[in-house]
């Protein structure tokens, strides 16, 4: 495997619109200051927000790094009741304005003389309707993807040589924590194109009791599946709730070593000029923190809120797919 990396940018030494505050517990903490986010800002937190070379020069696991023996163990001890839920919404068969590209499902052998039926499997993933996770060479910024691996030299007709989701074929087990936003709200949903701040992430870190640590895959709620039932479908690619880009700094701060959402974790429309996705690129480019798209959340919030536990231990297992850019998959959350 023949590994081309380009030379890092040198970091710039402005921090664009962050400041130094004291958190609770007396805890230095960044502080985004400034909602207007510009395409110059992101541009410059893609250097300073970089985890790049943090782990070694030819590092591919980025921030999953983050989930050591020790963490995973912690996880673990939050199994009290020994109650699971699913994270994974049913996939879509029927197209809609928010699944474009339905999940296809072709029985054989139905009617057939002969004791065994079996199916097909049809889907391509990625975008606003199915559960699933990103790989980090799903996106790249300028030709590069994490670690300063390049796209045109390791992505292929074959596939991803660097990167891919094959490096989470052992799966993942950590602390999950959820932030539901429509309960923090009062809200059945949080209505699709809100944006969700820091202080919005903080004033549930308070409410709840909980906060987000090194090592931690972050869930955040906004309702879409409620919505999805009570009003129909709509074009999730062009109106969601999600974080705002301001967050970024936020997500470095803490250490993340996921995050995902019941959307695709970006408001949209993204409010930065220039920048569809900026979540989406500070965390799969720059942090290598990878992603779970389109989750279903409602069960989950039901049981955290039954059990007034908003930590769990959250177990992953994508498919083991050579050169895959993500995968399908049911994360299972376990109280």
């Amino acid at each position: 495997m023949t590994v081309t990396k380009p030379r890092m940018l040198v970091a710039s030494a402005v921090v664009f619109g962050l400041i130094l505050a004291w958190g609770p517990g007396g805890g230095q903490t960044q502080a985004q200051t400034n909602r207007n986010v510009t395409e110059a800002m992101v541009e410059g937190w893609m250097t300073e927000l970089s985890n790049w070379g943090r782990w070694g020069d030819d590092d591919q696991l980025g921030a999953l790094n983050l989930i050591t023996n020790e963490k995973r163990k912690q996880a673990a001890g939050l199994v009290r009741e020994g109650v699971s839920v699913s994270l994974s919404h049913n996939y879509l068969t029927e197209r809609a304005e928010d699944a474009t590209s339905p999940f296809s499902h072709e029985m054989s052998g139905v009617g057939r003389v002969g004791p065994f039926v079996g199916d097909r499997y049809s889907i391509s993933y990625h975008g606003y309707a199915h559960s699933h996770m990103d790989s980090l060479c799903h996106m790249s910024h300028n030709g590069v993807m994490y670690n300063g691996f390049e796209k045109a030299t390791e992505v292929t007709e074959a596939g991803c040589s660097v990167l891919s989701i094959l490096d989470v074929k052992q799966g993942i087990l950590t602390k999950g924590v959820l932030m539901d936003m429509a309960r923090l709200k009062g809200v059945e949903y949080v209505e699709p194109g809100t944006p969700v701040y820091i202080e919005d992430l903080e004033a549930w870190e308070r409410q709840a009791g909980v906060r987000v640590e090194p090592g931690d895959i972050l869930l955040v709620r906004y309702g879409r599946w409620a919505r999805r039932a009570e009003v129909g479908p709509w074009a999730t690619g062009r109106l969601a709730a999600g974080l705002h880009a301001s967050v970024g700094p936020w997500l470095k701060e803490r250490d993340v070593a996921m995050i995902g959402s019941d959307y695709t974790n970006d408001a949209l429309p993204s409010g930065v000029d220039g920048v569809p996705q900026p979540i989406h690129q500070l965390v799969l480019v720059a942090m290598g923190v990878r992603i779970f798209d389109n989750l279903d959340l409602e069960a989950l919030a039901e049981e955290a809120v039954r059990q007034n536990r908003w930590e769990f231990m959250l177990t992953a297992a994508p498919l083991a797919v050579a050169g895959g850019t993500g995968s399908p998959l049911n994360p299972i959350a376990t109280f």
